[in-house]
């Protein structure tokens, strides 16, 4: 199993005021606009009366982590978003030598959305997963501010530049783990993996680098998710999100409720 950075379970229960292990854990998947079905799951968890003690996040599972950990509803998650639906909101065209495109843009609106600046702040101890690019090691995070560790959780390489932070360079920790699962597993007794990026086997080619590098991406970390799975309790998967693009974030709406269905089908089980 890999190890976290800088985490104990002394650390992760002391945030949360606790003196036992969690209950209920969650690691959100990395998946890009498919990762509003995490608002989805969320809004199931209220209705089933589920309360996670415990999170953790990759890549677009880093943004619903730190948001719902935050304090914010699934409503107020979904009217962050609705607000700019343009891939071009969110991100700037670069010169390409280590990205085509620099997420400032969304590092601002992120920062605009949080009550709070660094990860200890959180109501709910979350982990920010990522991949130490100039090591090749996977990393979790539970404290340091919020902004830039969710941007290196989110840096698709090529696509976006990597995050240097104290003087490490960072990318999406989806390059080794995509469901974060080993972040939290030893601090929670029941852990609930929702993994929003399942594999479309009806893709078509277009000769794009941005969607061969989107493909690329997503072929690789089908298979980097089979180990953390096994980690899980239970696992909220929406097959029907595999048709959605990574970068329509028009798909709002639509995601949100295809993670609701696919969550209310697992919950309703084993609840």
């Amino acid at each position: 199993m890999a190890l976290l950075s800088n985490v104990s379970i002394e650390g992760i229960l002391e945030y949360a005021g606790l003196r036992k292990i969690p209950k209920y854990g969650v690691a959100f998947g990395g998946g890009g606009a498919k990762g509003f079905a995490h608002i989805g799951v969320i809004t199931a968890f209220d209705r089933f009366g589920i309360k996670p003690e415990i999170l953790s996040g990759v890549s677009a599972g880093s943004i619903a982590a730190v948001l719902y950990g935050a304090g914010l509803s699934p409503h107020d998650m979904i009217d962050c978003f609705a607000e700019s639906q343009k891939f071009a909101d969110f991100t700037e065209f670069s010169v390409p030598t280590s990205g085509f495109f620099r997420l400032d843009k969304f590092g601002k609106m992120l920062e605009s959305w949080l009550p709070v600046r660094n990860l200890e702040e959180l109501k709910i101890p979350t982990v920010v997963c990522a991949t130490n690019f100039d090591k090749g090691t996977s990393v979790g995070w539970c404290k340091g501010e919020i902004v830039p560790r969710v941007l290196a959780s989110c840096s698709i390489p090529i696509i976006f530049r990597p995050v240097l932070i104290n003087g490490t360079h960072y990318v999406d920790g989806g390059v080794l783990r995509n469901l974060p699962a080993w972040a939290i597993r030893d601090y929670c007794k029941v852990l609930i993996g929702s993994n929003c990026s399942p594999l479309n086997r009806n893709y078509k080619y277009k000769q794009s680098l941005l969607d061969i590098a989107e493909r690329s991406f997503h072929l690789m970390t089908k298979a980097n998710v089979l180990q953390d799975i096994k980690l899980c309790d239970h696992l909220i998967m929406p097959q029907a999100i595999s048709h959605s693009k990574t970068f329509d974030l028009t798909s709002l709406r639509r995601n949100v409720e295809i993670g609701y269905d696919a969550a209310c089908q697992v919950l309703e089980k084993v609840l």
